[in-house]
């Protein structure tokens, strides 16, 4: 693909480390192209990772995802986007696990990763880890990821009561991550509604976006300690860029410690032109109808009397 100065989507992003002299281990990536010189489709990809693993080993692990993902992508063709992105996961994960067995220090690290990948019209996301995607539309706000933590596993075994989930002591273990043992799949759910089946929010999967739809990618900092609720009313009325700063300024003011990263991407209001009233159209028709009435009179009349009738008679004088 062709990378492109500028994107066919609105995007505002804002990172803060959360408490006060607390590393940042989160990374975002925002990447627009263009498929080929001779295809003009845009494509958008963004990306958010949040590291684990201290010493400043989460954010090495981070700032692998966010490269080697946003790479792969950007080297990748459009026809098989969920594939491209399962495999530059996995192939980042590994990555990341070697390079943590090479350097003990760096040894456990690893990160989560929320991708969105907007070609054309169509939504295509995958995600490891509790990094989120949501989508709000008409006010209506949708998180279209699934965390891979224990506390969800165990609500979605009906172990678990949801309203439980936020103050429990299992609450930030996760259950999937890149640089694990274990090579990790892409999660390429997209969820539209909390009791539909896997299957079902895989077709979701090129989702085709409408105008004043917005995307919202972030990590644990800001899901934490904001509800669901609480998202559409701090963005509602403002910019873009207001928008995702609200969002990180109502994280730090209910004490989120984790480090925060909102990223936003806004789909554009189309401009439609105001349709002339049908008065006047039929108005225009019936001028430009008697116009070319009177043009053939005309023509006629030239004629009849050029090539027609016959000339008038000429008297020659006699000598």
């Amino acid at each position: 693909m062709i990378r492109t100065p500028h994107s066919p989507l609105e995007v505002a992003a804002v990172t803060h480390p959360g408490m006060a002299g607390r590393q940042n281990e989160d990374r975002f990536a925002v990447s627009s192209y263009r498929v080929s010189e001779t295809d003009a489709t845009p494509s958008v990809f963004a990306i958010v990772s949040d590291g684990i693993g201290g010493r400043r080993a989460g954010e090495v692990a981070a700032e692998m995802a966010v490269e080697t993902i946003s790479h792969m992508v950007a080297q990748s063709d459009l026809r098989h986007p969920l594939a491209v992105l399962d495999h530059a996961i996995q192939i980042t994960s590994d990555a990341i696990a070697s390079k943590a067995v090479d350097d003990t220090q760096r040894l456990g690290m690893g990160t989560t990763c929320a991708c969105a990948w907007v070609i054309g019209s169509q939504l295509f996301i995958a995600s490891v880890g509790d990094s989120r995607v949501y989508l709000l539309r008409n006010g209506s706000l949708m998180q279209l990821t699934v965390d891979h933590t224990w506390v969800q596993e165990a609500v979605d075994k009906g172990i678990l009561d949801p309203v439980d989930v936020r103050n429990h002591p299992n609450a930030h273990v996760i259950r999937r991550y890149l640089g694990s043992s274990k090579t990790p799949q892409a999660d390429t759910r997209l969820r539209l509604a909390k009791d539909e089946s896997d299957t079902q929010a895989r077709s979701h999967q090129g989702l085709r976006l409408l105008p004043g739809d917005l995307l919202l990618l972030c990590t644990d900092g800001l899901s934490d300690v904001v509800e669901d609720a609480d998202i559409e009313p701090a963005v509602r009325g403002r910019d873009l860029k207001s928008a995702a700063q609200a969002l990180v300024d109502l994280a730090c003011a209910r004490q989120g410690n984790d480090n925060i990263t909102v990223v936003l991407m806004l789909v554009p209001w189309q401009v439609v032109p105001k349709k002339k009233s049908t008065f006047w159209r039929w108005a225009l028709l019936g001028l430009a109808l008697l116009t070319l009435l009177a043009l053939v009179i005309a023509l006629a009349t030239w004629a009849a009397f050029n090539f027609i009738l016959p000339p008038s008679a000429t008297l020659t004088p006699l000598p």
